[in-house]
């Protein structure tokens, strides 16, 4: 059996890289814990492999992580089949954090704000809608700036085919968009008027604040007394879930604004630890979307 070569600065090189690989894994995965489970696989992988078979680690690297991630997703869609209630991403606090300084945003082509919707909640979840071969190929040419031949060459496609892939998933993402994008002082302020009026055991003004196609998802995994385990649409059973729903809170739980995933999000605590968070998604000055993650296991990041 022949020896396998390994570079003596392999370790070197694959740091380099991780915050790159990272970005990629959680876009395509939307789990903080995934996205480090493939890059640790791609390491035992890429050690393997020998030097000289290795022409440019980033091209290389990228396409390990993201064949890994797609193989995730296959078998990801079986689980999520006996998940109960709606999946929803894992969250990741991002407030007074560089981009730089996170590996789920660093290397991305464009500017803070620009990686931060990127790994907005509610992004996420339209990537979800994708066809993994759609989402790997959109990601790795909108957000990473790839070029065509290279995401051919990751993806093992023709160039044509993925071109095609992109057209699908543009479309697709463009249709289902947010048509409002409010600024994050507007984000906040509907959060804080949000709090008050759920506090408050007001349903009349929370009515009021909702839209009236809202649309509210709970994703407690099965873990949570009290939690959704379908979606729920409209503004009065959405208002009357909710305010029932309070009664389920500890006592010492305390809520705050924070930035999560480049957004504002209420985050509920106990101490230091985060109970429960709500992402909205506004249109004007009305609540048309709200997501609410209950399940302990996707909270470690905020």
């Amino acid at each position: 059996m022949t020896r396998e070569v390994v570079a003596p600065d392999f370790p070197e090189v694959f740091e380099a890289y991780r915050p790159l690989m990272l970005s990629i894994a959680y876009r395509m995965l939307g789990s903080v814990a995934d996205a480090e489970d493939v890059v640790q696989d791609a390491y035992v992988r890429c050690h393997a492999t020998a030097p000289e078979a290795i022409r440019s680690p980033r091209a290389f690297l990228t396409t390990v992580v993201t064949r890994l991630c797609l193989n995730q997703l296959e078998s990801a869609r079986a689980r999520r089949e006996t998940y109960i209630g709606p999946w929803l991403p894992e969250p990741l606090a991002t407030e007074g954090r560089d981009p730089a300084s996170l590996p789920a945003l660093s290397p991305v082509a464009g500017q803070r704000a620009e990686a931060h919707e990127s790994i907005s909640l509610a992004f996420l979840v339209l990537l979800e809608q994708l066809t993994p071969a759609e989402r790997a190929v959109f990601l790795l040419r909108e957000v990473f700036d790839y070029e065509y031949a290279e995401i051919a060459a990751i993806l093992g496609k023709e160039e044509a085919a993925c071109r095609q892939l992109l057209s699908r998933a543009r479309k697709h993402v463009t249709e289902r968009r947010p048509r409002f994008s409010p600024s994050p002082e507007h984000h906040r302020r509907l959060l804080q008027q949000f709090m008050l009026v759920v506090s408050g055991g007001e349903l009349e003004g929370l009515v009021q604040l909702l839209s009236e196609d809202v649309t509210m998802w709970v994703d407690g995994g099965g873990k949570v007394r009290g939690a959704a385990t379908r979606v729920l649409h409209g503004r009065m059973a959405t208002a009357q879930f909710l305010l029932a729903s309070t009664r389920f809170l500890p006592r010492d739980a305390r809520a705050e604004i924070a930035e999560v995933n480049g957004q504002p999000a209420m985050v509920l605590r106990v101490g230091r630890r985060a109970e429960l968070l709500i992402a909205l998604g506004s249109e004007s000055d009305r609540v048309r979307e709200i997501r609410v993650i209950a399940n302990p296991e996707k909270l470690r990041w905020v």
